[in-house]
């Protein structure tokens, strides 16, 4: 049984879960509650499988927008690095559940969000979705393996690039790089898709597809441990420089960080 939370709202039937972050009023953004909810809601399902997990935000704006900057920016390197940790760990739940999960993506998926994204089995998205690694632009670095994750479905200069520029992607420029698997002109066709593909793939076996599921992770994933910790000390390690600083007040006054 799931239990009923704050910040999230889950649905089942017949097998399908529909997890989805309900912070419409701050686009989905994830805090520290957020995060330990998810953790919660993923233990449990990892204890109790189901068929199929779709997990997507509440509202039309944003899938997930990112962390939520205001309450990360006092953070002390050690909060950093356990803010860091706890949404690894969340993502690691996310990438290693015994059934396919389904991330549909309407709006932003920016930072910690495209983060959560990536750690499903597949992206679905609406023509409306943007994603995006910006913490550059707040003098930070991606802390919840987008520095692993997104690498490993780009390419190492690709991602590079997208790191180090800050900048965002449209749908169809994340379909084409490999992000994307399917593409939905609005968010109700694209919740319709997920529907479609999960009534086709629970005909077959989902003893199968659990076990070829692990087989995949098992093979493709050596070493991510070490990458994700080597990652996580960056995170935290990067909190109350100055430009970490001036980045994130200059995000919380909506101006243009100046890092001279």
């Amino acid at each position: 049984m799931i239990n009923k939370f704050e910040t999230l709202n889950y649905e089942e039937s017949g097998g399908l879960g529909i997890l989805s972050i309900n912070r419409p009023q701050k686009l989905n953004a994830l805090n520290i509650q957020v995060l330990r909810e998810l953790k919660e809601v993923l233990t449990e399902l990892h204890l109790n499988p189901i068929k199929g997990l779709i997990f997507t935000g509440e509202g039309e704006k944003a899938f997930i927008a990112g962390a939520d900057i205001a309450e990360m920016r006092p953070m002390s390197h050690g909060e950093a690095n356990a803010f860091s940790e706890l949404g690894q760990k969340v993502t690691v739940l996310f990438e290693s559940l015994p059934f396919p999960t389904i991330a549909a993506v309407n709006g932003f998926a920016l930072g910690g969000g495209f983060e959560m994204a990536l750690s499903s089995d597949f992206i679905f998205a609406s023509a409306q979705a943007v994603f995006g690694l910006p913490e550059v632009k707040l003098g930070l670095i991606p802390g919840f393996g987008g520095t692993v994750r997104l690498m490993r479905i780009v390419g190492e200069r690709r991602a590079r690039e997208i790191i180090f520029s800050g900048r965002n992607l449209n749908s169809e420029e994340a379909q084409k790089l490999g992000i994307v698997l399917e593409l939905f002109p609005s968010k109700k066709e694209l919740m319709e898709g997920c529907h479609k593909w999960f009534g086709q793939t629970f005909q077959n076996s989902s003893h199968a597809i659990s076990r070829a599921k692990y087989s995949m992770k098992t093979c493709s994933k050596e070493l991510i441990e070490d990458a994700l910790m080597i990652e996580r000390e960056e995170f935290g390690n990067i909190f109350q420089t100055p430009q970490m600083e001036e980045g994130t007040k200059a995000f919380v006054e909506k101006r243009k960080a100046n890092f001279n």
